[in-house]
């Protein structure tokens, strides 16, 4: 059986590979030990004892955690649509020829990429003013849109230069290179990073807890500071973290499958060229 060579690296050898396979086995044991430890503390603890996660059959406790998810979706809504608006705007601001609006989009850029948000997040609310939930999602997609801003700047200047070239070659105005021509490949290839910033936005609605938006996290605050057990955070915790878990799971599925569709769509999906006919042999005449 042949192996193909790698450019990157060599492939390894009979050696080699026990020695992944020992390294791979000890550290899934090492992870199996610490997971088993921790379910052994919360037992010993009696995190797991039915009075404890009783609360969670209260019809009005249900609600509250449903309202604060729902909450933590609206947020996160507003948050990403407006992120990629900003992003995108300030992207192609960075790329423009002006020097004037390319110099403002990089001192805003830079500026609110560099902020902490939950500094934001407070200066929004706490000295302008503002209702929690536009706090919120203000102090977001200002962050956010900075970092997408730099993710689509990037991006588009990642594609090979003989594409945008053979736009403006066809007669193509700059509106229509960027939207037709360079955009559409540079979205495939920053997909992985548009969605990891989602990802992020989508775990930093959760700051909204502090200057009271009635979201996920707030919801779960109101659950165990009123319960009157030891260790109340433990149950909610256990119940919040594998729903924000199985969110940001979710959202990376989503990508991979719009990143699989569009790698079938006909749009992108490389033409069938004929073969080349033999040349045709032109006698000569005296």
């Amino acid at each position: 059986m042949t192996t193909a060579s790698s450019a990157l690296y060599d492939i390894p050898g009979p050696r080699t590979r026990r020695r992944h396979r020992a390294i791979g086995v000890i550290a899934t044991v090492v992870i199996l030990a610490l997971i088993g430890w921790i379910i052994y503390l919360l037992f010993d603890t009696g995190q797991f004892t039915a009075t404890k996660w009783s609360p969670f059959i209260y019809k009005g406790i249900q609600e509250l955690l449903l309202r604060g998810l729902g909450n933590t979706l609206k947020a996160f809504a507003y948050a990403s649509v407006l992120s990629l608006l900003l992003g995108g705007i300030l992207g192609v601001g960075r790329l423009s020829e002006h020097r004037a609006f390319r110099w403002i989009s990089t001192l805003f850029v830079e500026f609110f990429r560099a902020m902490p948000v939950l500094v934001m997040i407070f200066f929004i609310f706490v000295a302008l003013k503002v209702q929690p939930l536009p706090a919120l999602v203000a102090g977001l997609t200002l962050y956010n849109g900075s970092v997408l801003a730099e993710v689509f700047r990037t991006g588009i200047g990642a594609v090979a230069r003989g594409q945008g070239e053979a736009a403006y070659a066809l007669g193509m105005r700059k509106t229509q290179v960027m939207t037709h021509v360079l955009a559409p490949q540079a979205i495939r290839a920053m997909m992985p990073a548009i969605i990891s910033q989602l990802v992020v936005a989508l775990k930093d609605t959760s700051l909204g807890f502090l200057i009271t938006y009635e979201e996920f996290l707030h919801a779960g605050k109101l659950i165990a500071s009123n319960l009157d057990y030891d260790l109340p955070f433990i149950p909610v915790v256990m119940v919040i973290a594998p729903i924000y878990i199985g969110m940001c799971m979710l959202l990376s599925w989503l990508a991979t499958w719009v990143a699989k569709r569009e790698r079938r769509s006909p749009r992108t999906r490389a033409a069938d060229v004929a073969p080349a006919a033999p040349p045709l042999l032109i006698e000569q005449r005296d």
